[in-house]
């Protein structure tokens, strides 16, 4: 018989709030690859776009049906926050996040983000930024590596649904086929320095992600 969850186990306010504090930074921001058909009428000379909010959801689902805490979940749908900017061309500073919903979520949402710019301003290398990145990961704890290997899951399942339906989704990332087959490969590979039973099916379904992209890319 399955477990009965108590009321106060139903509604976290802290995922609340992080839902819509993520809501209103990506507002105005979109996935880079439509595959889907819609499934209403869209007006004639509308563009349908997927909102970035869809990807946090699909990341948070993922972090909550593996076990984790309400604060990794939180992190979850924040990850992107301090790493993107929103479409107002603001940086969200970890200053401000720690003060929206604690220092536990906001140290986890660092530990997952990479940092695409320099001191001056300019943008850094995407395998610069990508190495430093996995080396993150390994450094960090196993919610932070629960979280990465959620985010790569959907955004690789994400590519191989376009690749599957005949977009070119690669020619709007930044890394090719060889670069994106090596990021998410070594995500996988720097998760397995945490150790927790939680970890285990996520990479088992990274793995298999990453298994179909290479029979795609045949």
């Amino acid at each position: 018989m399955e477990t009965v969850p108590s009321p106060d186990a139903l509604f976290s306010p802290l995922i609340e709030h992080a839902i819509e504090l993520s809501a209103q930074w990506h507002d105005g921001t979109y996935r880079k690859s439509v595959w889907r058909d819609p499934a209403f009428e869209v007006p004639e000379g509308k563009e349908i776009q997927i909102p970035v909010m869809a990807h946090l959801a699909a990341v948070a689902t993922i972090v909550h049906r593996a076990g984790w805490d309400e604060v990794t979940v939180a992190a979850a749908y924040l990850h992107d926050t301090i790493e993107d900017m929103n479409e107002h061309g603001q940086r969200l500073r970890r200053k401000q996040l720690r003060e929206a919903v604690g220092a536990e979520v906001a140290k986890l949402v660092a530990q997952v983000s990479e940092q695409k710019v320099d001191e001056n301003g300019e943008m850094r290398s995407w395998r610069q930024r990508k190495e430093e990145y996995v080396e993150q990961i390994r450094r960090s704890g196993a919610k932070a590596a629960a979280i990465s290997l959620a985010d790569k899951i959907h955004n690789l399942w994400s590519i191989n649904q376009s690749l599957a339906a005949g977009e070119q989704i690669l020619e709007v990332l930044s890394g090719d086929r060889q670069a994106q087959h090596w990021f998410h490969q070594a995500v996988l590979d720097g998760s397995e320095a945490h150790e927790d039973p939680r970890l285990t099916p996520m990479r088992e379904r990274l793995r298999r992600e990453i298994d179909r992209f290479e029979r795609l890319d045949e």
